[in-house]
């Protein structure tokens, strides 16, 4: 039994965002408790991202090739997952909390007699022991949770809360290993990728947003804070009430029951800051925010706060940076 594996996720030889988060958690935990971590990578193009993934300060690379995960299945990864980790022997599991994940990550344990701490946002090392945190209750309260049975057990990681590793000049051994599979036990038939329409934004994916919130007043008002974004080369995004009221789509929405963002910087306009919200945007690099409430909850994440009216402070900001731009 022995070091921290993390399990990452790709799509044709392109990384998953939140995979390079996991492997940023899987690092941060075996630099805390002194062991070595390995990072995997399965399916098509897994010799492709194999070889990114050696340029991270790993000790090893694993790529799972077969024919039978050419196209995902949640049967297919977690018998070929289940493989690799009776071969390795982990201490913990680390994975991106993605939507393959949640299919198949909970057969695994399963199937190992383990446990799943799906979502954890942080940990600590007491005693020698690490201690993950997890959000309860819509992020109002967080939990801390300590694995009781030996390993390998597993952990996925919200989103948001771990920062992305940079990569280094060294290069990490890479293994393409074909794990033993039954063609009979993978019970699903794989259809095309679900793809989102055309319009749909990806705000985990953007490295500047610009989030409006009630204090808008009216969807006439957005304009003020699209102006701001454009200047910024920033995405829109939204509190919950602006999309409730239909001024933006629900997927611009930010926070608990949105989407769980982490760009280099978050400007938080008109928005008071609920625990909801504050879910959904605290791993951000730079919180900027604009409030007339200096009592506002958003000033406690805010890395910058200025305490003042949107529609003053919003419309010299923008006429700033156009002019900075020349």
């Amino acid at each position: 039994m022995s070091g921290i594996l993390v399990i990452t996720e790709q799509s044709g030889g392109a990384w998953h965002r939140v995979s390079q988060e996991a492997l940023g958690a899987g690092l941060e935990l075996g630099r805390a408790l002194g062991v070595a971590v390995r990072a995997c990578v399965y399916g098509s193009g897994a010799s492709v991202a194999a070889a990114e993934l050696a340029a991270y300060p790993v000790e090893q690379v694993i790529a799972l090739e077969s024919p039978l995960l050419e196209a995902y299945t949640a049967d297919g990864a977690a018998l070929a997952l289940e493989w690799l980790v009776r071969e390795e022997q982990p201490e913990v599991v680390v994975m991106p909390h993605t939507y393959q994940v949640r299919d198949y990550a909970s057969r695994l344990a399963t199937r190992l007699g383990r446990a799943l701490l799906a979502d954890a946002t942080g940990f600590r090392v007491e005693d020698g022991a690490a201690v993950f945190q997890r959000q309860l209750f819509q992020g109002k309260l967080t939990g801390d949770f300590v694995f009781e049975t030996p390993g390998p057990n597993f952990v996925s990681v919200q989103a948001g809360s771990f920062r992305a590793p940079e990569a280094g000049a060294a290069a990490a051994a890479v293994e393409t290993r074909t794990p033993e599979l039954d063609a009979a036990r993978i019970r699903q038939t794989p259809e095309a990728p679900f793809r989102e329409a055309d319009r749909a934004v990806d705000l985990t994916a953007a490295e500047r947003i610009v989030a409006v919130g009630r204090g808008i007043r009216e969807e006439g008002n957005l304009a003020l804070a699209q102006e701001l974004a454009e200047a910024l080369g920033a995405e829109l995004g939204a509190s919950r009430p602006i999309c409730d009221n239909g001024w933006l789509p629900m997927e611009r929405q930010v926070g608990s029951s949105g989407q769980t963002v982490a760009p280099k910087l978050y400007v938080a306009v008109g928005i008071s800051g609920a625990i909801q919200h504050l879910v959904g945007m605290k791993g951000s690099g730079c919180i900027v925010a604009i409030n007339k409430d200096a009592d506002a909850p958003i000033f406690e994440a805010a890395d910058y706060g200025i305490a003042g009216d949107l529609f003053d402070v919003v419309p010299a900001l923008t006429e700033a940076l156009k002019k900075a731009r020349g």
